[in-house]
């Protein structure tokens, strides 16, 4: 594994092996978080079968290849790797090995999955009595929807959130991309954490069933709750407030090219903040605007109006103009905006490092921060980084065993 600073000794997580067999996006995300908290995660791959995730461009200096994805060097960064075809009896076997070495699995298959690999959690237990595996299936390991094949996007659809996203008056407009897969991997991270600290209190390993729906299907909370209490059905309303708790409440033109503003009024205190920032044009004292239930009434007139002052002025000059006034409102940044946004750049979010193969490329800072530690973030890794040092060192193969399997591909 790559060296460690004296600052990185001190994480919380430091001591601590994570075995990731986790794959694509989620499972590998787990793993990141648990890594800028310290701990040595070991991720186990194929050349049999490469990960999906190493497959999509972009590709650092337009090569394909599966370890110049950049995709993957940000969304893997702090795994190590090794490969196993985990089709052969002896690549389980090693695996087996390496997780008696370990405190927590990670595994993101299906159900049944690691039980056909021979690694369930009995069987790991049996190899090491305190060990924590977690599993992050789709849907959880029983119900009638236990065996649905999923990715981020389908379990989007699962969730309900589809079905809230979309403009105002139309059908369901999914999202673009499988949003749901980082926000299972850092939310499923946490519950990693909380196993380790029971096992810390009582000596005692767990497996721990994390449903990726379930997590995700959190996100639809307000509207959830708005059914439960009031028998309504939330569906597509575009950028208004889910519960009609807020008019105005959307994004708005800006002056520039493609430029946007968001803008969300909850109050008549903020009302009054967004009238002395207009100063006071004649319309907002019309009746339809006078009250919190008459906006709501007239949100289109409302939005329509607001849209057509907006329009004249800078989205980050204006943000700051509504915030000096009590309004809550941000200028809508795209993605080339973060990279040179004054508070991200402050903090670290994203950083610049040089890739083993020597070009250099921009990848997530730590988005866990503590006060005692840094934590060390390296690029996602290169396919079997780590197999000298986890085979020859931990597992003590000789040079001979480890080159015979290497020769016949079960370390592949």
């Amino acid at each position: 594994m790559p060296s460690v600073s004296p600052s990185a000794k001190t994480l919380p997580l430091a001591g601590i092996r994570v075995l990731n067999l986790g794959w694509v996006w989620a499972g590998p995300v787990v793993g990141q978080t648990l890594a800028f908290l310290g701990a040595e995660v070991i991720k186990v791959e194929s050349r049999t079968r490469f990960d999906l995730l190493r497959t999509l461009p972009p590709f650092a200096e337009g090569i394909v290849d599966p370890d110049r994805c950049l995709f993957n060097h940000a969304a893997w960064a702090g795994n190590g790797s090794i490969t196993l075809d985990l089709r052969q009896a002896e690549a389980i076997e090693l695996v087996g090995r390496l997780a008696a070495l370990s405190d927590v699995v990670v595994e993101n298959f299906g159900p049944g999955v690691m039980e056909r690999f021979g690694l369930s959690y009995d069987v790991l237990r049996a190899l090491k009595q305190d060990i924590i595996l977690f599993s992050m299936p789709a849907a959880g390991l029983d119900g009638p929807l236990k065996d649905v094949r999923t990715y981020g996007l389908s379990l989007a659809s699962l969730t309900g959130l589809d079905s809230l996203t979309g403009y105002k008056g139309g059908g369901p407009v999914p999202m673009e991309n499988a949003f749901c897969d980082p926000f299972a991997g850092i939310f499923g991270a946490f519950g990693v954490l909380t196993a380790l600290h029971h096992r810390r209190r009582t000596g005692e390993g767990q497996h721990v069933e994390f449903s990726q729906q379930e997590a995700a299907m959190q996100m639809i909370a307000p509207a959830f709750m708005d059914y439960t209490l009031n028998g309504r059905v939330a569906e597509p309303c575009g950028n208004e407030h889910p519960t009609r708790a807020a008019a105005p409440h959307a994004v708005f033109r800006c002056r520039g090219e493609d430029r946007w503003i968001s803008i969300a009024v909850s109050s008549d205190e903020e009302w009054a903040g967004l009238v002395a920032a207009m100063e006071g044009p004649s319309w907002m004292r019309e009746p339809a605007f006078a009250t919190a239930g008459a906006r709501l009434e007239h949100i289109d007139a409302l939005h329509e109006r607001l849209g057509a002052w907006t329009t004249a002025f800078d989205d980050r000059e204006l943000a700051e103009h509504l915030q000096r006034h009590g309004v809550a409102a941000a200028p809508v940044l795209n993605v080339a905006d973060l990279l040179h946004d004054p508070h991200y750049r402050a903090r670290g979010t994203f950083i610049e490092v040089r890739h083993p193969l020597g070009f250099r490329e921009t990848i997530y800072g730590s988005y866990v921060k503590m006060s005692r530690s840094t934590p060390q973030v390296c690029p996602g890794p290169s396919m079997g980084q780590d197999n000298d040092y986890v085979f020859r060192e931990l597992l003590g193969l000789s040079e001979a065993r480890y080159r015979d399997l290497i020769e016949r591909k079960v370390i592949y």
